[in-house]
């Protein structure tokens, strides 16, 4: 057997080894640009800036931390279910590079190995707006009390009918925004009929809407959310003339401010093959009991048309615990679309399939969720009362939502109410 020179064998394995002083530029700002910038950076959700060393460098014990722990990026489906497009979780050799980094002094390196900076719309996340409505006069958020949900009617002033690929939402306050909806008004819907425009209001309960009457979503705002990411080919129809409805929810904190949130929209380059709709199995019956660690609340909807699922979305609030949503098929198999075992009010996530899943007429989308209202939830605003639905963070929701894919023509009512039986003619004279 040949043996190596002490110096020859000492450099193939040095050569073999992974980098054990990973720096900065070289090694840790991919990871940040591939992971991390869409938030933190300045004017977006992240609470600190990681786009170069000088404002990364203070934070780098927390990072070591939080991908440690799984905190950050934030990403709760459970891996035994489903395969994600979006999904965040951090490959082992970018944890290891990052934790490496903070090991070893957290080292700068050189400039010159840094790759070349990401070119950000500011103020956008999916890019420069083709349109953008914008409520004309801000909101004024008090410093106490109890805030009302508030609606906004926006026209939108379109002469033609318009096909939206991408849609964002962006409050301009962020800390106090507890959420912002985004729907569709046709022309001639009933719903909030005669309500002023561009000015917030608060509307009559019987006219906030139901199913039949609410539009299409263009999707919103909440604590981590993600806009909506359209596949070519796929998108929202906004007809001309139709109006553009923003639903308000604001949590007073001690301070006053003003809110002015806008949504940005890119049309779709050419008319599209399918539109898309977001639906929900939930559940506003339930009384969740005091003290209760697990409480259980499940709902169902079942598809009157096919469909083809691309996206799921669970929402509760702070005593939120874990949703399971799983799809019950006409030949009764069953199987388990998404696993949230630890649910995060503060990050409101959607799970984009990596393979859209056809669902036929006769599908039922089942939502199990549990809720955690004792005293070892650190997010419980009060243990000893009884939780039923409601509108505010210290009530309770139950919505497992969902989004599919479905043929031009066909509405978002039509995938949830029967068709109506076709009548026969038998040829008779009467």
């Amino acid at each position: 057997m040949r043996v190596l020179p002490l110096s020859l064998l000492c450099a193939v394995v040095l050569a073999a080894a992974p980098n054990s002083q990973p720096t900065f530029y070289k090694d840790v700002l991919p990871v940040l640009q591939k992971n991390c910038q869409n938030c933190h950076r300045p004017g977006e959700a992240g609470p600190m800036s990681f786009l170069d060393y000088e404002s990364t460098r203070p934070w780098a014990k927390a990072i070591k931390s939080a991908v440690i722990t799984r905190k950050m990026p934030p990403w709760f489906a459970d891996p035994k279910y489903g395969h994600f497009e979006n999904d965040r979780t951090l490959p082992a050799a970018e944890l290891d590079t990052l934790i490496s980094w903070v090991d070893t002094g957290a080292k700068a390196g050189d400039p010159k190995d840094a790759p070349k900076p990401i070119k950000f719309v500011e103020g956008w996340t999916i890019g420069k707006p083709d349109v953008v409505l914008e409520m004309p006069k801000p909101f004024h958020i008090p410093a106490s009390g109890t805030i009302d949900y508030h609606y906004v009617i926006l026209h939108t002033n379109f002469t033609e009918d318009k096909y939206v690929q991408f849609a964002e939402t962006r409050p301009s306050d962020r800390v106090h925004t507890h959420h912002i909806l985004s729907f569709l008004r046709e022309p001639g819907s009933k719903w909030l009929e005669g309500a002023p425009i561009g000015v917030a209001f608060v509307p009559d309960r019987n006219s906030r809407g139901g199913g039949a009457s609410i539009g299409d979503s263009l999707g919103g705002y909440g604590p981590g959310t993600v806009p909506d990411t359209l596949r070519p080919g796929q998108a929202i129809l906004v007809k001309a003339g139709s109006d553009l409805v923003l639903q308000l929810h604001y949590t007073a904190d001690g301070k006053e401010s003003d809110d002015a949130s806008k949504v940005g929209l890119i049309f779709a380059k050419e008319k599209p093959t399918a539109r898309l709709a977001m639906l929900s199995a939930m559940n506003p019956r339930f009384a969740i009991p005091p003290n209760d660690p697990n409480y259980e609340v499940t709902a169902k909807l079942t598809l009157q048309r096919d469909a083809t699922l691309m996206s799921l979305l669970p929402h509760m609030h702070l005593r939120g615990k874990d949703m399971r949503m799983t799809a019950t098929f006409p030949d009764g198999r069953v199987e388990t679309l998404l696993n949230v075992p630890h649910y995060n009010f503060s990050w409101q996530l959607s799970y984009y399939l990596a393979d859209p899943l056809f669902l036929p007429r006769g599908t039922t989308i089942e939502a199990i969720a549990h809720f955690d209202n004792s005293a070892n939830n650190p997010s419980n605003p009060d243990p000893s009362k009884e939780v039923h639905f409601g509108e505010q963070s210290w009530d309770e929701m139950m919505f497992g939502f969902f989004t599919v894919a479905v043929a031009p023509d066909v509405t978002t009512m039509d995938l949830m109410r029967p068709p109506k039986p076709q009548v026969q003619a038998t040829g008779e004279d009467h």
